[in-house]
């Protein structure tokens, strides 16, 4: 069996973090997560899902993170329920969040004027920059150095070489 959710979104407002009676940190946040398609009047709507993370993560969530923010989350769904105050019993489903990843830098969300795409830090840009030319030397490199690489000779195998 398998239960696990991958999710994309922003949260709709900052995160609640709370601490049990035994001191283990504890985080409510919903992510609001586009939908893939338009409705009839061509406007895109939104699934609002409430997630809850434990811990070292929850902490770091409300921490970095507020409203707007672009996260990834990591979880399995999980239902639970109680008696609520006039008696009746209460299910709430959510997903429990075993990891958040921040998809932007601090502070990029602001000023975003309403945009729907993601679109990395300058800085962020530079450096991956930077990295792709280190791994293209690395693999111009790679190919110099290549001892089987063809210099122009055929190449002399026999049937009883080949492994299949």
């Amino acid at each position: 069996m398998l239960n696990r959710v991958v999710l994309v979104g922003r949260l709709t407002k900052d995160p609640d973090l709370r601490y049990t009676p035994n001191g283990v940190a504890v985080a409510n946040f919903t992510v609001a997560v586009n939908r893939p398609f338009s409705n009839q009047q061509g406007n895109r709507e939104a699934d609002f899902i409430n997630c809850v993370i434990w811990r070292r993560p929850a902490e770091t969530l409300a921490n970095y993170m507020k409203k707007g923010s672009l996260i990834g989350v990591d979880g399995r769904i999980q239902t639970r329920s109680f008696e609520g105050q006039d008696g009746k019993m209460v299910y709430i489903t959510e997903v429990v969040a075993d990891s958040v990843q921040f998809l932007e830098s601090k502070g990029s969300s602001q000023g975003r004027g309403g945009q729907d795409s993601y679109s990395p830090s300058p800085g962020f840009q530079q450096n991956q920059n930077q990295n792709q030319n280190q791994n293209r030397n690395q693999n111009q490199n790679q190919f110099n150095d290549n001892p089987f690489s063809d210099n122009g000779e055929p190449i002399d195998i026999s049937d009883d070489d080949l492994p299949f």
